[in-house]
């Protein structure tokens, strides 16, 4: 029997419903947009499983093979980097310039000193508390800063700085009535028997920068790093895809005193002390954390270590270089000198000259794709 006319038939089932018999025309294919993180062709990815595996080695097995001053040294290049990332946050991600994390990395040190000194607490219990208080500092902070952007936000926040010795000197009585606080060097002795007090200072720092970077890596790729994104490039158009701008800057500005407060409570265990008899100490220690990013290469995960590492060896061998008198004003100058060549060869920082290269390396290498569906690959006969 025939079967029913095109002219006098019903709306009939879906085309996935149709009969085996009847031609139904092939649902079009969605276009799909570019990939989020296009695909690496394969040299780019069998070297950057080497160069993380070698690297992985080389930080575990650095505080068995150095001495205890280097370790120490290592040891003050991570909590720098853990304050420079939680800078890279703000400043990097979601675009606020701030010049002010010292005061916020001060607030952790007095808290685990006093904590320490006056209380009797363990060193591991004060680190929580640090991060709490200075993330809700950071949050009162926020507020009053969403009334201001650019280099009056970066003013704003250098007031911070400047302020923090001072109230450490009003508020925090140590030895002799100075702000200065000195935890006995017991306290921070190993829990592992089996290594020195230097080598378990070290991988506890490690440990908790690990921990950080891996929340700040999952953040930036989340809903809420994205929001970060879009609130730094365009908040006209981020508020009307409906992000909250007000409360991602003073989110992402407590986040990031957070992190500034818990490098000040590591800088307890590795300095072994909290000191607000410099007036210009947490001035210098928001440059330094600036710079960090700047080095090594802003809204970067990596960028933050690079710069840390870089900061604190160039410190090092700097004063080095120099004896006696000299050395308190030549020093800076070479200090100076050698962060301004990395930054006019590498604008971009270590980290973004090292993604150009990788970049220009995988545009040379073939990359396998996929054929579409539509354009089967014929087969012989």
């Amino acid at each position: 029997m025939a079967g029913p006319s095109v002219n006098d038939a019903t709306p009939g089932p879906e085309p996935e419903d149709a009969a085996p018999g009847e031609d139904a025309a092939p649902a079009a294919p969605r276009p799909l947009g570019p990939p989020l993180y296009p695909p690496l062709a394969p040299t780019v990815i069998t070297l950057r499983v080497i160069f993380g595996v070698l690297l992985a080695a080389a930080v575990l097995y650095a505080p068995i093979y150095f001495t205890p001053q280097n370790n120490r040294i290592l040891s003050q290049a991570i909590y720098l980097a853990v304050a420079a990332m939680g800078l890279n946050l703000l400043t990097g991600f979601n675009g606020q310039i701030s010049i002010g994390h010292g005061a916020f990395f001060a607030v952790g040190a007095f808290t685990t000193a006093i904590l320490m000194v006056d209380h009797n607490w363990t060193f591991e219990a004060t680190i929580p508390i640090a991060a709490v208080l200075a993330g809700t500092v950071g949050l009162l902070v926020g507020f009053p800063a969403l009334r201001v952007r650019g280099l009056y936000l970066a003013l704003v926040t250098l007031g911070l700085a400047v302020l923090a010795p001072q109230v450490a000197n009003k508020y925090v009585h140590g030895t002799g009535g100075r702000p200065l606080l000195q935890p006995r060097r017991s306290e921070f002795s190993s829990l592992l028997t089996f290594l020195d007090d230097d080598q378990w200072m070290y991988y506890l720092c490690l440990a908790i920068a690990a921990l950080l970077f891996f929340v700040a890596w999952n953040l930036v790729r989340s809903r809420v790093g994205r929001a970060m994104v879009a609130c730094r490039d365009e908040e006209l158009a981020a508020s009307t895809l409906g992000v909250n701008l007000a409360g991602t800057k003073v989110g992402t500005f407590a986040i990031s005193a957070a992190y500034a407060g818990i490098a000040g409570s590591l800088s307890v265990m590795v300095d072994r002390l909290a000191d607000g008899t410099n007036p210009v100490l947490y001035f210098q220690r928001s440059i330094e954390f600036l710079v960090a990013v700047v080095i090594g290469g802003a809204a970067t995960m990596f960028g933050p270590i690079v710069g840390a590492v870089l900061l604190v060896l160039l410190r090092r061998n700097t004063q080095d270089l120099l004896e006696g008198q000299k050395a308190q004003v030549l020093s800076p100058a070479l200090y100076g000198a050698a962060l301004m060549a990395i930054v006019y060869v590498l604008p971009e920082g270590v980290v973004g000259g090292v993604r150009r290269l990788v970049a220009r390396v995988a545009r040379q290498q073939p990359v396998a794709t996929a054929q579409p569906p539509s354009s089967p690959t014929p087969e012989p006969a």
